[in-house]
């Protein structure tokens, strides 16, 4: 029998109740590693080291312009080259058995499963002028590279560590195609080039948007892989921020008001790879014969 009026309230008032308990360590975890950090960078970057309000922190962003544009253009090229790497590679995971894609995806998240420093501690000793990789040229009795302390050097460390999300999101997008649109695809005399091009890519963009953002951002605010691969001479915006409030020239005020830039940069460009990803309308209209 259906529950009175009086009843049905009473239940959806009870379930509303238990929904907000148990919401309720969540409320608080971000109120306090989330919105309270982001409200003091807020209050630093316009306030200067007596407390009173200022525009200054701000309007001194613009002289490390070249320090943005050097960022952004890394951790573009960084994601660029992850999703070219990274996509054919979960493509070739979703279409082998299910034991070797729980093989594969192991063998992904592996690296992951050591230490950041100690990852990219290796590529420091493979990529130095008496390291491994010059070291095997020379005994070739080919010409030593300079590899360390340079750009692409930054740029490889970047898609060492963070490829991994790129693949993931990608292998978990792709395995979810349903095999029966493909099937169609090819009925309607579409060959394999064009079934992957105009039914499995439209299909695989909340992956692939999904796969850059989770690139992107920390490639592009990283500090770690610059001052250790690049040797200090690729400054990022991670090294100035990380300068800025444990470095010599402690400035949290200006360390605040990099950071916000960043953040606001950081959602432009996820605002932007968002308008690509027309995932409610790949489902029903992904097959462009």
């Amino acid at each position: 029998m259906p529950l009175p009026a009086h009843g049905q309230k009473r239940r959806a008032a009870q379930m509303k109740s238990d929904s907000k308990l148990l919401s309720a360590p969540y409320t608080v975890w971000m109120t306090v590693f989330i919105v309270l950090p982001m409200l003091l960078v807020g209050y630093f970057a316009f306030t200067d080291k007596s407390g009173s309000f200022t525009l200054e922190n701000i309007l001194s962003v613009g002289q490390y312009s070249n320090v943005f544009l050097r960022s952004i253009w890394l951790g573009a090229v960084a994601t660029a080259v992850s999703l070219a790497l990274g996509y054919p590679l979960a493509y070739i995971i979703s279409k082998v058995d299910a034991r070797r894609q729980n093989i594969m995806v192991m063998l992904v998240m592996l690296p992951m499963w050591m230490n950041f420093l100690l990852r990219t501690y290796a590529w420091m000793t493979l990529l130095e002028d008496n390291g491994l990789i010059n070291g095997a040229l020379a005994a070739l009795g080919l010409p030593r590279a300079h590899m360390i302390n340079t750009s692409g050097a930054v740029v490889l460390g970047m898609v060492y560590n963070y490829i991994p999300y790129m693949i993931l999101p990608l292998y978990s997008v792709l395995t979810k195609i349903d095999r029966s649109v493909i099937e169609a695809a090819q009925d309607l005399g579409a060959n394999s080039r064009e079934v992957f091009l105009k039914v499995v890519v439209p299909m695989s963009m909340p992956g692939v948007i999904s796969g850059v953002t989770m690139v992107f951002v920390p490639a592009v605010s990283t500090f770690i892989i610059s001052k250790m691969l690049g040797g200090g001479g690729n400054l990022l915006i991670g090294d100035l921020i990380d300068m800025q409030f444990l470095g010599s020239a402690y400035n949290p005020n200006l360390g605040s008001a990099v950071s916000l830039v960043l953040m606001v940069i950081i959602l432009i460009c996820m605002g932007i790879m968002n308008q690509f990803d027309d995932g409610g309308d790949t489902e029903e209209g992904g097959i462009l014969i």
